[in-house]
Formats: structure tokens, sequence, C-alpha cells
């Protein structure tokens, strides 16, 4: 009787230039800052969704936390009826900035990788520039299954 040998234990390198299918919201996270300005390899379904999930979760959070800090000392001018914020305002806007900055790059790299899981090339992404259909493009594209082929990305 012969036994198929267990695959060798993948280094932690080339683990992570593996797509993660099935990755739990803890995992996806963890990669995407890991993985913080990759543009080879591939990203699974799950990465990407899980990761532009908590994207929107701290993006809203901030964006309350803008408005919150609005109203303290705001404003309204009797005479022309124009509304002004208060001075905490700018904290806000400035908390909303960084972290659109801070993740401006690793969501490009994440949109890429995840192109590559299916099979297209990383310059798919400039579809997104076409007015009106090609952001839809995009999100059908991301939305699509892995497939095997796309393995010609791994780094």
């Amino acid at each position: 009787m012969t036994y198929d040998q267990p695959p060798h234990p993948a280094s932690a390198a080339s683990a992570l230039s593996q797509p993660l299918y099935g990755a739990t919201f803890g995992q996806a996270v963890s990669r995407f800052f890991t993985k913080y300005a990759v543009f080879s390899g591939r990203a699974s379904r799950s990465e990407y969704w899980w990761w532009q999930l908590a994207n929107v979760i701290i993006s809203g959070v901030l964006y309350v936390l803008l408005l919150v800090l609005a109203f303290p000392g705001a404003y309204v001018d009797p005479a022309t009826g124009v509304s002004q914020p208060g001075p905490l305002f700018i904290l806000g806007i400035a908390l909303y900035s960084i972290w659109g900055l801070a993740v401006l790059v690793p969501n490009l790299a994440i949109v890429w990788r995840r192109l590559h899981d299916t099979n297209r090339s990383g310059a798919f992404f400039f579809l997104a520039f076409i007015p009106f259909v090609g952001g839809i493009i995009l999100l059908v594209f991301t939305l699509l299954e892995s497939d095997p082929a796309g393995a010609r990305f791994d780094a």
C-alpha cells in the first residue's frame, strides 16, 4: 500500500504570495496590511470583500465622528443663513483624510491582486475611469470566481 506524500509546508513568504481562499474577516484585514503595497500575486474573493467591508465600517465610523465634531461650536449666521462648523471639524477632517491616504495604495494593490486572481491584468483597474460603466465593469470583475490560470501572476 502506498500513500501520497503530504505537501511540503510553504515558507511564510511564498504563503503570502498565494491567495487565501476562505479567509476570515481578521485574516483578510491582517493580510491587507501585511501586503501593504504588493501588486504581484493574487487576492481571493474573501480576502478582497472582507477588507472592503472593514474599510466601509472604519470609513463610516470616521465620517460619523467628523459630523459629531462639526456640531460643538457650530453656528448659523442670522443675516445670511450660512452655517459654519465648529472648530473641532478640522480634527474630524484630518482623521478622515489620514485614513484615506493611509489605505490608498494598499486599496489599489488589493484590487490589482484581485484582478490577477480572475486571470486579468491589474491594468484592467483603469476601466474604472470610464464614465458610467467603468466602475460597474470593475465591480463585476471583482465578483467573478477565481481562475486557476491566474497563477501566472504569482510572484
